[in-house]
This record gives C-alpha cells, sequence and structure tokens, in this order.
C-alpha cells in the first residue's frame, strides 16, 4: 500500500507534508523514529480535526535535509516492521 503524501512546505532544514488518509498510529511510530535522530530538532505531527489528514513537521539542525531523515526513519520502521513478520510467521509455521 503506497502512502500518499504532499509536500506542503519545503527548506534546507524544514519540511511540512500532509500524509493523507495516516492515522495516529502510523504517525506516532514515525514520529518516535524521527525522533531517534540527533540530526533532527523537531518531529511532530497534527490533526486539525478528528478524522482530517495528518500534517507532520520535521525542522533539522542542518547537518541533514529533513527529507532524508524521513527517508531514513521510514527505512528503519520498515526495517523493524518485516523483522517482527519474519518471526511472527516463523513461530506460526512451526
Amino acid at each position: 500500500m503506497a502512502i500518499k503524501m504532499k509536500i506542503l512546505e519545503l527548506l534546507d532544514d524544514k519540511v511540512r507534508i500532509l500524509f493523507e488518509g495516516e492515522g495516529h498510529t502510523y504517525m506516532n511510530a514515525l514520529v518516535d523514529e524521527l525522533l531517534r535522530d540527533p540530526d533532527v530538532d523537531v518531529a511532530q505531527y497534527q490533526m486539525v480535526f478528528q478524522f482530517s489528514d495528518p500534517e507532520l513537521l520535521i525542522t533539522t539542525n542542518g547537518r541533514k535535509e529533513p527529507l532524508t531523515a524521513l527517508r531514513e526513519a521510514a527505512e528503519r520502521l520498515s526495517s523493524v516492521s518485516g523483522d517482527l513478520l519474519r518471526q511472527v510467521s516463523a513461530r506460526t509455521a512451526a
């Protein structure tokens, strides 16, 4: 499933992105992973209304572009999810 996103603002050290159709579960995991990066100063999202699309804000210290930080965080989440899926699959196949 592809995630639809729209870049609202992009600067050297800041990005604001609208994530279409995503909810708190994915956004919380993504923000948590972004904040593990020492080059990320701020990673937060807001949902103006209960069923609105979340808007993610990322700012960095200037040593890394915010879209690079986002890509790396998404890759780490994907890796962790893949590891979990393999472990669960191995246990249910046994």
